[in-house]
């Protein structure tokens, strides 16, 4: 099963990379707008949005299982069944676009249509950000979607196969409900903070290493991935924000603006005030890091079958 995984792995990433993103979306984009929709509605209270969220990422679980248990007894199901998940869950190519998008709107001051695109990928509010303030969000967000939804589906996907894929994207989409204050958005959070410990930190390190192959600074992403995550309120948001600002050489973090309130979070990296170039190496970044962490995961699933086979008992002559 490691090689079929590994080998389904690098074929989604693959297609994520080749096909792109289709203009109807995918079904983790149907299931995007049905979520937000659907949180929208629930009742004001902790235990219907502990219930909501964590009864998606059970289902998720669930489905993915029963995928891999109807396609176990072939190898090559297995392999093609992991890079159909791998595809559909894959946010790479989505966030490409976007990311070029906002960065061709803020160089032609339409800032109203990057408002717009923005308010897709972050949940603050964008009314009042000016060229710099829209730069700056863009980036973030580009940051911190490369760590929820690329490199952390693709990690899970190594350790579990298709139940960690499903289940790792479907916390990411309940990552992006955003508001805290109510009992979804609560709850998301702190899966979110559990389930994106350890990509995170895999994911700044790809950052750190791919800054050079896009001109930027490895010892700048180095430097605030260790200094400037220390006050950030969040345990994965800050340290994949730094990493991007130390490696383009830009400031982010400070005074953002949600729904429920004013955060006031602190200064990642101390380079020049970001700009649409800026946008655009970021999502230059951002693909690089996509790229390396396919490769990885297929690595990781391979050295994780090899393990588990080193500990099966061995027949006697």
């Amino acid at each position: 099963m490691s090689a079929a995984r590994a080998i389904g792995l690098l074929l989604g990433a693959a297609a994520d990379g080749v096909i792109g993103e289709p203009k109807r979306g995918r079904p983790v984009t149907v299931f995007t707008r049905a979520v937000r929709t659907a949180d929208a509605n629930l009742p004001q209270h902790r235990l219907a949005g502990v219930a909501f969220a964590g009864g998606l990422a059970g289902s998720a679980v669930v489905a993915g299982l029963l995928a891999e248990r109807s396609v176990r007894r072939s190898p090559v199901l297995q392999a093609l069944g992991t890079a159909v998940a791998t595809w559909a869950v894959l946010g790479d190519a989505g966030l490409a676009a976007d990311g070029t998008e906002l960065a061709r709107d803020l160089e032609e001051g339409e800032l109203d249509a990057a408002r717009a695109t923005l308010s897709e990928l972050d949940s603050r509010q964008t009314g009042g950000l000016n060229v710099v303030g829209l730069s700056r969000a863009s980036v973030e967000s580009v940051a911190q979607h490369t760590a929820d939804a690329v490199v952390g589906p693709l990690f899970w996907g190594a350790v579990a196969g298709m139940p960690g894929l499903l289940a790792a994207r479907t916390v990411s989409v309940l990552r992006t409900l955003g508001d805290p204050t109510r009992p979804a958005g609560w709850f998301a959070r702190r899966l979110d903070d559990l389930v994106n410990l350890l990509p995170t930190r895999f994911a700044a390190a790809l950052t750190v290493s791919s800054a050079p192959v896009v001109g930027g600074s490895a010892a700048g992403a180095w430097r605030a991935w260790r200094r400037d995550t220390a006050a950030h309120p969040s345990p994965n948001a800050g340290r994949m924000e730094a990493a991007f600002a130390g490696a383009l050489e830009i400031r982010l973090g400070g005074r953002t603006v949600y729904p429920h309130g004013v955060e006031e979070l602190p200064v990642l990296g101390d380079g020049r005030n970001p700009d649409a170039g800026h946008v655009t190496r970021a999502v230059e970044l951002s693909r690089v890091v996509g790229w390396l962490a396919g490769v990885s995961s297929a690595v990781l699933a391979a050295l994780f079958g090899l393990r588990r086979r080193s500990r099966q008992p061995q027949p006697q002559p």
